[in-house]
């Protein structure tokens, strides 16, 4: 259904240092479902900048709390690099966005093994919300040709519609997203 975009093959600074830190510090492997402004800077050059990397899921399932004591919000190591892990509790995402996951820089990190959502779940993500910020995102996967309008609505309908409560407000929202995709696909 998606494309498989190429896995990012280095981390960027301050990135690099960051989570070559949080990775020596981890007593066992634990990979993150990353989203959010990292994901796009990371993946996708975006440059707005970020402090913390987002993420849905650890595995095991003990090692967020294990990460939010060595990178969380305030901890010494956030602090000394300005960057920081945030688990994201609220978000609507698709039910099996695991199955469409990238690698960002794999075989960098010993233990910490980082996957970004797909370009199509990043967005469908952020539908709930449906800030100007997010618009903004919508746009610019759209001019670095990560999205395809018809894959979105797909994903959209299979994956995520099904569990959304307002399913009116919500169509409405990915209608406006896929015309803005398909305008800056036209104006190129």
């Amino acid at each position: 259904m998606t494309r498989d975009p190429s896995p990012v093959p280095a981390l960027p600074p301050p990135w690099d240092a960051f989570l070559a830190e949080v990775d020596a510090r981890l007593q066992k492997p634990v990979e993150i479902h990353c989203l959010g402004g990292f994901v796009l800077h990371v993946m996708f050059d975006l440059p707005r900048p970020t402090a913390d990397i987002d993420f849905i899921s650890a595995t095991p399932k003990d090692a967020a709390s294990e990460l939010m004591e060595i990178a969380g919000h305030g901890t010494p190591l956030a602090k000394k690099h300005r960057l920081y892990l945030q688990l994201v509790t609220v978000s609507d995402f698709s039910d099996d966005y695991d199955t469409r996951l990238i690698h960002i820089a794999p075989g960098t990190l010993a233990r910490l093994h980082l996957r970004a959502l797909s370009p199509e779940d990043l967005v469908l993500a952020k539908l709930t919300r449906n800030s100007p910020k997010d618009i903004h995102d919508v746009r610019f996967l759209a001019a670095k040709g990560a999205l395809d309008a018809g894959v979105l609505r797909e994903c959209y309908a299979e994956h995520l519609r099904p569990y959304l409560a307002n399913t009116e407000r919500h169509d409405l929202t990915l209608d406006l997203w896929i015309e803005e995709i398909q305008a800056v696909a036209t104006s190129k």
